[in-house]
């Protein structure tokens, strides 16, 4: 039996648009539990991804990045990373280690003085991207912005520094028992992450206007009769909303060759998640301002 205490608690990574916190997210978890778009605020939802250790567990949270909110839906989501900023156990701040550090890291450092609660780490990203160079600077700028519990540089993609993260994170936390079984990696319903893969295809390519006023429901789900082993064939019905008739028109395509190709990526990704074969119906539908209208932000789950 260890003597180590088992240890379980809360992180959540912040930082500047695409500075690779969902990516983060899902290489510690080890499986897909948030979608990643180089599109700003591609994350919605607090999503928790849970990383399982023998001495342990640390459950991610992955947020909406901090914004000025142009929308009502834009205000919720800043509310929404108030509250979990307040609430977590570790703040991780992600910093490009290949990019100067901008204004927009310096507002996002000063603000993590809201959240005394909280203890702060610095990662350092992308650093396959980055000569030793540029990493040794940045950690240099990193660490005259505050006292830091710990300063780790980290590449998700190369899977490089994860355990020494995932090992400083969960040190960082309180002893407690387990929270999560053991086979959970997310607290995110199966709907509400078939939608998200769905919204992440439809997100590839698009003009930067859309992203903002995209939002996808699954409607409905038509079991087929099962054959032995094979579980059948799934049948899922998804609409995708857009604000304007001039974005319907981009999600579909001329002659809805773009919608046709949203739905075949997105299918591939929801038989890897579900491991059955899925036949996906998309429709597009138009919510004129929905990211305005408290009723339908509430009717999209926001």
């Amino acid at each position: 039996m260890s003597d180590t205490p088992y240890r379980a608690g809360f992180v959540t990574f912040v930082g500047r648009p695409n500075v690779g916190k969902s990516t983060l997210t899902n290489a510690l978890v080890g499986e897909k539990v948030a979608i990643t778009s180089p599109k700003p605020q591609t994350t919605r939802r607090a999503i928790r991804g849970i990383v399982h250790r023998q001495d342990g567990q640390l459950i991610i949270v992955d947020t909406p990045g901090v914004h000025r909110p142009r929308t009502l839906l834009g205000e919720r989501l800043n509310a929404l990373v108030e509250s979990i900023l307040g609430d977590v156990d570790v703040i991780g701040f992600c910093v490009l280690a290949n990019e100067k550090l901008g204004p927009g890291d310096r507002f996002i450092s000063e603000r993590l003085d809201d959240f005394p609660r909280a203890k702060k780490v610095a990662i350092l990203t992308k650093t396959d991207q980055a000569s030793r160079t540029e990493i040794v600077d940045q950690l240099a700028r990193i660490g005259a912005l505050r006292e830091w519990d710990a300063v780790i540089p980290i590449s998700s993609t190369a899977g490089e520094q994860l355990d020494v993260l995932s090992d400083v994170l969960l040190d960082l936390m309180p002893e407690s028992p387990q929270l999560y079984e053991d086979a959970q990696v997310t607290d995110e319903g199966e709907d509400d992450r078939i939608a998200e893969l769905i919204r992440e295809a439809a997100l590839d390519g698009v003009r930067d206007e859309l992203p903002h006023s995209l939002a996808v429901t699954v409607d409905d789900r038509v079991e087929r009769e099962a054959d032995g082993d094979d579980p059948g064939l799934l049948e899922l019905y998804a609409s995708l909303y857009v604000e304007r008739d001039s974005q319907k028109g981009i999600v579909i395509g001329k002659g809805g060759s773009r919608l046709r190709s949203v739905g075949e990526r997105a299918r591939h990704e929801i038989e890897a998640l579900l491991g059955r074969r899925v036949y996906l119906s998309l429709r597009v539908k138009v919510l004129k301002e929905w990211q305005r209208d408290p009723k339908l932000l509430g009717r999209l789950g926001f």
